[in-house]
């Protein structure tokens, strides 16, 4: 049960990021971050379509379609995209480089909750 509370809020801020803030354009600063990685020509067409990927990635946590792979996506979309911002746009980061520890905790978050608490709960619930 734990796991399945936890998959959702990570879903939600899939969502939340993803239409809220990129699609909708409800928080600036993601087009702003996109738009000087990218350049002005493609930010604000890849700002919305990084956001319709990030409905998406929600779509794909809340279907349990191959979610152990669904989590190394994760991780790997979260580290790189942070490892660039990091570098490239620290001071439009709403933390800063601190954007990096809250990266991490949500990437310790996924791990554990795919591949240790759901594992336990599976296990519990065969008993």
């Amino acid at each position: 049960m734990v796991s399945r509370i936890i998959n959702f809020i990570i879903a939600l801020v899939w969502l939340v990021n993803g239409l809220y803030c990129k699609v909708l354009n409800q928080v600036p600063r993601h087009q702003k971050i996109v738009t000087r990685i990218l350049g002005e020509d493609y930010g604000p067409l890849f700002t919305v379509a990084i956001g319709v990927a990030e409905i998406a990635m929600c779509v794909w946590i809340l279907s349990r379609i191959k979610p152990k792979l669904n989590a190394i996506t994760q991780i790997l979309i979260i580290s790189t995209m942070n490892i660039l911002e990091y570098f490239l746009v620290p001071d439009l980061l709403l933390w800063g480089k601190y954007n990096s520890l809250f990266a991490f905790l949500f990437i310790v978050l996924i791990y554990v909750n795919e591949f240790h608490l759901r594992k336990k709960e599976n296990s519990t619930s065969n008993v």
